[in-house]
């Protein structure tokens, strides 16, 4: 991608009614359409969806393939995509104005601050979906399944929330089983290291990301993990 056609979208994406962004970790407010600041911390319902339904993460979300595709199968729910790339950012958020989805939003920004822009409690669902695996052993705190994440979410998960983890890569599945293995804030309610080799546990599966595409062509298999929020 040009710099001129990068320069072009991160312009543009700045008056999307359903973007938001944030750079500083020491001021939790973030910036919406047209540069207006917001607070949406516990607000994010009453403010930007205007409604009370639930309220699902997609972290990592890349051009938020799965948020959109969640968003159309479930217009009761509410869907937030999460990643700090502008560019990708814009690609789903576009997608999302274009087909007129009322129900799903984009938060620019670094995932490690997360916690910063949800209550207790607001949040009844994560999807993780083909993130970084940092397959060196040295960064793997920066996993999305590591200990330090998964302690971030349960600031704002709710008892009894889900969190999907879906990838292609091996180490991330077996390393997010050894996490789990050893938590007794999280339970793991169902895992598969080849969810197409059998019937899909959940129709919401079925969505590919660009990149689930991308692997599949290559001749990987999918591997899913669903765990639940104990505590």
């Amino acid at each position: 991608m040009s710099q001129r056609n990068k320069l072009r979208k991160f312009a543009e994406v700045l008056a999307f009614p359903n973007v938001y962004e944030n750079f500083d970790s020491s001021n939790p407010a973030l910036t919406g359409e047209n540069g207006q600041t917001i607070e949406l911390k516990g607000k994010w319902n009453e403010l930007h969806f205007k409604n009370a339904n639930p309220i699902t993460l997609e972290l990592a979300c890349g051009k938020g393939d799965y948020a959109v595709g969640l968003a159309q199968r479930f217009p009761d729910r509410n869907f937030i995509g999460v990643d700090i790339k502008g560019a990708r950012i814009w690609r789903g958020a576009k997608t999302a104005l274009e087909l007129g989805l009322q129900n799903v939003a984009f938060l620019r920004t670094r995932i490690e601050q997360i916690a910063l822009f949800f209550e207790e409690n607001e949040v009844d669902e994560i999807w993780i979906t083909f993130p970084d695996p940092f397959l060196r052993n040295s960064k793997s705190n920066r996993r999305l399944t590591s200990p330090m994440f998964l302690e971030q979410y349960r600031k704002f998960l709710k008892k009894g929330g889900l969190v999907h983890l879906k990838t292609d890569e091996r180490l991330l599945h077996e390393f997010t089983l050894g996490v789990l293995a050893q938590q007794d804030n999280y339970e793991i309610r169902y895992h598969d290291d080849d969810i197409y080799a059998n019937p899909l546990p959940l129709p919401e599966l079925e969505i590919k990301t660009f990149y689930e595409k991308q692997h599949l062509a290559a001749g990987k298999t999918i591997k899913y993990i669903r765990f639940q929020r104990k505590s």
